[in-house]
């Protein structure tokens, strides 16, 4: 009996640095990989933008943020010298993650004798579950790409869980970062 396995990984990302590493990665940009012998450059015109980011990673965070920047920033304006931080300095100092990568794949028989359309297909029906299941809207995924230069075909979606939340301290509507609000629980 041949078994398939649908796989979804949530993977956190911690820091404005690593965005950028992910970003590079995602979108193809570095020239080699050595660290991954699976991916074939001159496949790469294969892959499937899903959601197209045309800037690079850390662009496409700060446009999607910008209201969460300028509040950080007026409220700076009343802090104190010594708690003062630049809106990058906050966000990689804090405990909550920057964005959140959610990786789709499955069993490599699973994609055999798949045509791209059907990889796009399935690929659609991941995005779906990021928007219905997880409750992410589309203003929140930065970029989404379904790699076809490598060995398993896969999805790569980052998203940023930005919300608007009650601070019960100043009774205000404040933005924060809280991937809980989407991912409840820990997946394994």
């Amino acid at each position: 009996m041949n078994l398939n396995y649908a796989i979804f990984r949530s993977e956190p990302i911690m820091t404005i640095y690593d965005l950028a590493q992910i970003g590079s990665h995602n979108k193809r940009e570095k020239k080699a990989y050595q660290s991954n012998p699976d991916i074939k450059l001159e496949l790469t015109k294969n892959n499937i933008e899903l959601v197209p980011l045309d800037v690079k990673y850390v662009k496409g965070f700060d446009e999607l943020t910008k209201e969460y920047k300028k509040e950080h920033d007026e409220r700076m304006k009343t802090e104190r010298k010594s708690r003062q931080k630049k809106f990058h300095e906050m966000l990689n100092s804090s405990k909550n993650c920057v964005a959140d990568e959610l990786i789709f794949t499955a069993t490599h028989t699973f994609f055999k004798d798949m045509t791209r359309e059907q990889i796009k297909e399935w690929a659609d029906t991941c995005m779906e579950f990021v928007y219905k299941d997880l409750g992410y809207k589309k203003e929140q995924v930065l970029h989404a790409t379904v790699h076809l230069d490598e060995l398993t075909p896969h999805v790569h979606c980052v998203v940023v869980p930005l919300v608007k939340k009650l601070d019960n301290r100043t009774k205000t509507e404040r933005y924060t970062k809280s991937k809980k609000q989407y991912i409840k629980y820990k997946i394994v």
